[in-house]
C-alpha cells in the first residue's frame, strides 16, 4: 500500500528532474534540441523509472528477471540523483535570495553547463562505485570470550553470513565468490541469519549452481541457518512486498535447495552440537503478521537447555537484546538492518536499532549484526560493504 501512495510522487520527481535533464543536454548539445532525439532519450528515461513497476505486474519469468534486476540499478543510480537534484535546487534558491551567491555564482548558460556536468559526473561515480562495493565482498572479525569449560577445544571459530538474498542482483557467481571467502577462514561452525533468497524461487538464475556452490561450505559442525522476512514467497515493489491479504509461507523449493545443500534450518529450534554447545534458530520476527504463526519468547526457547554449555543464537532481526541476555545466550548473531546499504541510509538504521551493525555488548551477551553478503533493492553499496564475519570465540 505504501509503494502504490508514494508511486505518484515518485512519477512527480522523474518528470522533474527528467525536465532538467533535458534543459542540460539541450545546453552542452545542440543535436539535443532535435524533436526524434529528444523522444527517444524520453522514452528510455521512462522506461528506466516504471521498470520496477513493470518487473511488479509481469509474470515470472526469465524477462522478468532481468527487467527486476535493471530495476535495482535503477533505483540505487535515482536515489543520487534524486539527492543531488534536491541539494542543488536548495543551492538555486540561497543563490536567489542572495547578492553575494549571486555575485560568486552568476546565472549564466556557461556556469549552468559546469555546475550540470559536476553533478553528472558525481552520480556517475557514486553509482559506479556503489556497484562496484555491492560485489566486493569483504571479511570482517571479532574477537570474543565466553565463559564456559564445556567446550573441550577451549577456542571456536563462527563464520556469519546473512542477507544474502539470491535472486534478482544476487546469483550463482557471488554465491561462488562467498564460499570461497567462507572456506579461506576454515571455520568450526557457520551460521546463517536469515534473508537467504529474495522472495521468489523463480528469481534465482541458476539454482543447481547454487545448490552446488553451498553444499561445498567447509564447516567442522556444519551450517545451521533460520529464515528472514525475505524467504516469504511475495510480491515486491521497490523494496515493498505485498502478501494480497493472505498468510504467505516459506517456499518448498527454498527449503529444498537449502535441504539439498546440506544447510540446517532452525525455525524456534535448537540442536545440541557433539555434547558441547547449543545451537538455536529463531523464526523471524515478522512470522506473526506474514504466516499467523507466533515465536517463541527468548526465555521459552532455552528453558529446557543446559545453560552451563554456551548457548548460541541465529535470530535475524537484532530484536529483544535484552530478554535474550536475561534469558542466558552467550552469542546472539543477527543481520537484517544491511547497516543502511546506502549512504544516507545507515545514518537512520543507526536510530532505528539499538545494534544496527557490529558488536554490542548487552550484560554477559554478545550480540554481533551483519550488513549482510548481498543487497536488497538499489545494487549499490555505498558508506558500507557486503561481508562475510568472522568470529573467533575464546572459551573459558
Amino acid at each position: 500500500m505504501i509503494a502504490f501512495l508514494l508511486a505518484p510522487i515518485y512519477l512527480l520527481v522523474n518528470f522533474y528532474i527528467l525536465r532538467w535533464l533535458f534543459r542540460f543536454l539541450a545546453a552542452c548539445f545542440r543535436r539535443f534540441n532535435n524533436r526524434i532525439v529528444k523522444n527517444i532519450a524520453g522514452t528510455g528515461y521512462l522506461f528506466l523509472c516504471t521498470s520496477p513497476l513493470i518487473a511488479f505486474f509481469i509474470p515470472l519469468s526469465s524477462f522478468q528477471r532481468h527487467i527486476a534486476r535493471i530495476s535495482n540499478y535503477w533505483l540505487g543510480i535515482f536515489l543520487y540523483i534524486f539527492l543531488t537534484a534536491a541539494i542543488l535546487e536548495l543551492f538555486h534558491i540561497a543563490v536567489k535570495r542572495s547578492k553575494t551567491l549571486q555575485r560568486c555564482f552568476p546565472v549564466t548558460q556557461k556556469t549552468f553547463i559546469r555546475v550540470g556536468t559536476l553533478c553528472v559526473s558525481l552520480v556517475v561515480f557514486i553509482s559506479f562505485y556503489g556497484i562496484y562495493e555491492a560485489r566486493n565482498i569483504k571479511t570482517t572479525t571479532y574477537n570474543i570470550e565466553i565463559e564456559s569449560e564445556s567446550y573441550a577445544d577451549g577456542q571456536m571459530k563462527v563464520v556469519l553470513i546473512a542477507d544474502l538474498h539470491m535472486g534478482y542482483s544476487i546469483g550463482y557467481r557471488q554465491i561462488e565468490k562467498m564460499v570461497d571467502k567462507i572456506n579461506e577462514r576454515e571455520p568450526d561452525l557457520v551460521c546463517i541469519a536469515g534473508d537467504i533468497f529474495d522472495n521468489h524461487y523463480e528469481s534465482l538464475d541458476n539454482p543447481e549452481r547454487i545448490k552446488n556452490a553451498l553444499q561445498g561450505i567447509q564447516s567442522r559442525y556444519g551450517v545451521y541457518a533460520c529464515y528472514g522476512n525475505h524467504d516469504y514467497e511475495e510480491k515486491i515493489l521497490a523494496g515493498f512486498t505485498f502478501s494480497q491479504g493472505e498468510d504467505v509461507y516459506v517456499g518448498d523449493k527454498m527449503k529444498k535447495l537449502l535441504e539439498d545443500a546440506d544447510i540446517q534450518t532452525l525455525e524456534d529450534e535448537a540442536v545440541l552440537i557433539h555434547d558441547q554447545f547449543y545451537v538455536v534458530g529463531r523464526k523471524d520476527y515478522s512470522s506473526k503478521k506474514k504466516s499467523g504463526i507466533y515465536r517463541k519468547t527468548p526465555e521459552e526457547l532455552i528453558q529446557n537447555l543446559d545453560k552451563r554449555k554456551p548457548i548460541l543464537v541465529i535470530d535475524h532481526q537484532p530484536r529483544e537484546l535484552e530478554e535474550l541476555s536475561r534469558a542466558g545466550v552467550d552469542l546472539d548473531l543477527c543481520g537484517h538492518t544491511h547497516d543502511g546499504q546506502m549512504f544516507p541510509g545507515n545514518l537512520l538504521t543507526d536510530l532505528m536499532w539499538e545494534n544496527s551493525y557490529g558488536y554490542l555488548k548487552k550484560g554477559e551477551m554478545h550480540n554481533i549484526v551483519t550488513s549482510g553478503v548481498g543487497i536488497f533493492g538499489p545494487y549499490m553499496r555505498v558508506g558500507t560493504k557486503s561481508e562475510i564475519v568472522e568470529i573467533n570465540i575464546d572459551f573459558h
